[in-house]
């Protein structure tokens, strides 16, 4: 497709020194890098991020790689040996950001702590991504997402009324957290502007994880007792008909999501009119939510008779056309084929070196039209001579003499 514009510009000469692995951190220096900061991977030099093997093609970094270090650089340094430290530090020295990720501990065995990099570089943004906050029972603890989710609370939320707990689809505990930490970032470097002054920001997956369900605290108070599993209705409270209905074709995906507002009781009668059962306008059974609540499980059949006699796209179009909120359930697989969203450049088509031609979401923020490009991920340390060139001046037999001592 045509290079999109738009966003690539915004951080254009912001230096980000990227020591992140797997995900949280990595989403928050990818978002960085659409934006047009210069992200630097620094990596190990045997293999790399740990990510890069996950579960990834034969001779190949995995898909789960490609997806999260798009627009980024990689170098690589053996930070367990003096020369390379010392150059990681010199490079920390003209950086802007310093982002790390690893297990507690680990970055200041490394001797790249915040009060290391701080003395060398007081205007640095130095961010860190931990699993457990300082000061909490559990801040030694390893996390990742799925445990992030068990010990914020969204776990608690999701499932059906009286099943158990379950984990949402969606990697809230990583690339959640990672939003939160890149959108920090970025008011630390407008301050910046205005100071002079770096920062140390550091942010918990599971404190994070308390941010994305606010509405579940507010029906804790609303309910006095902790909020509740309600399956695909809301923690708030349902106001049936408010769900996921099945459509035909019978798949695992085919279904529509249909909600009819507390605040607005013409979806109600709008419906009806959809179903064709405007016989039960003044029904008592069904003409307030509280009544629809005591009715719920017929409710719900009335509106799934009506579903199974269309597929879940004309589902939507009829129920959404009478002014209704509605959406089909869609797959992944569906979306990645949606050629809309190629067509606005929320998915895009870029070209690896290794895998070839494959498409993955683009930042999904529009700059005067348009979402930033993508270019691929880096290969391991594709960019450590370009990279300690332009930073630190070193010359192409300097970086040569680098790797023959395996600093590099």
């Amino acid at each position: 497709m045509a290079a999109m514009g738009g966003g690539q510009t915004c951080l254009a000469g912001v230096r980000v020194l990227d020591l992140t692995q797997f995900e949280a951190g990595p989403s928050c220096t990818e978002a960085l890098a659409w934006l047009g900061a210069e992200v630097v991977k620094v990596e190990n030099p045997k293999n790399g991020d740990p990510g890069r093997s996950s579960a990834g093609l034969p001779g190949c970094d995995s898909w789960y790689f490609l997806q999260f270090n798009a627009n980024k650089k990689s170098i690589t340094v053996n930070l367990k040996s003096p020369r390379g430290l010392a150059l990681v530090k010199e490079m920390a020295s003209k950086a802007d950001v310093f982002i790390e990720n690893f297990a507690p501990g680990a970055i200041e065995r490394l001797g790249l702590g915040a009060d290391v990099v701080r003395a060398i570089n007081p205007a640095i943004i130095y961010a860190q991504v931990k699993g457990f906050g300082e000061g909490s029972p559990y801040e030694h603890n390893l996390a990742f997402d799925m445990i992030a989710q068990a010990c914020g609370g969204t776990m608690s939320i999701t499932g059906e009324k009286n099943g158990p707990p379950l984990k949402p689809g969606p990697s809230l505990g990583d690339t959640g957290t990672g939003m939160l930490l890149g959108i920090s970032i970025l008011a630390a470097l407008y301050r910046r502007q205005s100071t002079g002054v770096g920062e140390h920001l550091q942010v918990a997956m599971q404190d994070a994880m308390m941010h994305y369900i606010r509405i579940a605290f507010a029906a804790q108070d609303l309910l006095k007792r902790a909020a509740p599993r309600a399956g695909s209705s809301s923690v708030t409270g349902g106001n049936p008909p408010m769900g996921t209905f099945p459509c035909k074709g019978g798949g695992p995906n085919d279904y529509v999501y249909v909600y009819t507002s507390r605040a607005n009781p013409e979806h109600w009668r709008r419906l009806l009119g959809v179903i064709g059962r405007q016989d039960l306008l003044d029904d008592p059974r069904y003409e307030t939510s509280a009544a629809r609540t005591e009715n719920e499980a017929e409710v719900n059949e009335m509106i799934a008779v009506w579903t199974r006699q269309h597929d879940k796209r004309e589902a939507m179009r009829i129920i959404g056309a009478a002014g209704i909120p509605s959406g089909a359930v869609l797959d992944t697989m569906e979306l990645h084929e949606d050629p809309t969203f190629e067509q606005r450049g929320i998915m895009q088509t870029i070209q690896h070196p290794k895998v070839g031609a494959y498409k993955m979401p683009a930042w999904p923020v529009r700059f005067e039209g348009k979402p930033p490009p993508i270019s691929p991920a880096p290969l391991l340390g594709q960019h450590s001579a370009d990279v300690l060139g332009e930073w630190l001046g070193l010359s192409t037999g300097d970086v040569e003499g680098l790797r023959r001592d395996g600093v590099i």
